[in-house]
């Protein structure tokens, strides 16, 4: 069952209660976290192939906390395409990850919360004009959605929801050259 950004929204709460860990779904668990720390290390490589490939072909994603407008369903092109388009050579990214817990809604579906920071960095930002200063972070909370096809689990959700940023917001908005 696809979750949608909205019930990924409505999950992501201090009340996610997290399934055991059983011997039967250790290894799904650990596959999961893995593909999520992933994604953090590819985007931060700017390696978008790889970025890509934990994703299925269109994704629920939800990104208001920070940008506004209305949770969507996007093909997975896409939001690499916007991600790497932002985050171009010029720019530093840095994301980390932790406190994960997963919740499996069936055997093929799972949602994981997990607690988010990430920090961008263009020297561009430290001019006078841009702002003067080079870093921008931010700090919140990542839901995943998980479905297993045939090729193992893939993200089908991404919904973060922010808690808290501060730096300069012109090396947050404005992609690299």
């Amino acid at each position: 069952m696809k979750r949608t950004a909205l019930a990924l929204a409505l999950a992501a709460s201090p009340a996610f209660a997290a399934d055991p860990i059983t011997t039967e779904t250790l290894v799904d668990h650990a596959e999961m976290i893995r593909i999520a720390d992933s994604i953090d290390a590819a985007v931060d490589a700017k390696d978008w192939d790889l970025a890509r490939s934990y994703f299925t072909d269109t994704i629920d994603v939800d990104f208001t906390s920070l940008v506004g407008g209305d949770p969507a369903t996007i093909p997975a092109d896409a939001l690499i395409a916007g991600w790497s388009g932002n985050l171009t050579a010029e720019k530093t990214s840095f994301h980390l990850r932790g406190n994960h817990r997963i919740r499996f809604d069936g055997p093929d579906s799972a949602v994981m919360e997990s607690h988010g920071y990430a920090w961008n960095r263009m020297e561009a930002g430290a001019l006078p004009e841009n702002g003067g200063e080079a870093l921008w972070e931010v700090w919140g909370t990542y839901t995943h959605g998980f479905e297993r096809g045939g090729d193992g689990w893939k993200v089908n959700a991404m919904t973060f929801t922010a808690t808290a940023e501060r730096g300069n917001p012109y090396v947050r908005n404005t992609p690299g050259s």
